[in-house]
């Protein structure tokens, strides 16, 4: 599914993700413009969206959620894939800030309705080095790991 960059259409999209589909694990893909490396965000931040969205607007008071805690950590150990997957051809980056933007924005607002049941990948842009094809069988290498760490919390 393709989220739009709003803040307020993406958050409505998570929400009927969560009551709709009621997945195991929301895994989130954004563009990081500048990245030459696929990065593992492990956590979503509740405020500071102050940067505005296509529509021309922002969260009021740069919050996601009022009631919500200052940052959500997903219940994917990030770090550990991160040590332990590895793609040919191109990193791996484990961070803590998925800047404070649509990406942001949206996992947070899914780890707060999927009680941190959620994940977050930035990609690099596609380029003669990072085609769509190998861009998708990085992340499906990513993601069958993720499922991995997610059937080890079920036992």
């Amino acid at each position: 599914m393709q989220l739009p960059v709003v803040y307020q259409k993406a958050k409505e999209q998570v929400f009927k993700i969560w009551t709709t589909l009621q997945p195991l694990l929301a895994v989130h893909v954004g563009l990081a413009s500048s990245a030459k490396a696929i990065i593992l965000e492990q956590c979503g931040k509740n405020k500071g969206y102050q940067e505005k969205d296509a529509c021309g607007f922002h969260p009021e008071g740069g919050w996601c959620m009022l009631d919500g805690p200052e940052k959500i950590e997903s219940t994917i150990n990030m770090k550990t894939l991160w040590k332990n997957t590895s793609v040919e051809g191109i990193d791996i980056i484990f961070s803590r800030d998925a800047g404070r933007y649509i990406c942001d924005y949206t996992y947070y607002t899914s780890l707060y309705y999927g009680n941190g049941r959620a994940a977050f990948i930035h990609v690099p842009p596609l380029s003669k080095w990072v085609t769509a094809d190998f861009l998708g069988k990085a992340l499906q290498i990513i993601i069958l790991e993720m499922l991995k760490h997610c059937g080890k919390e079920g036992e």
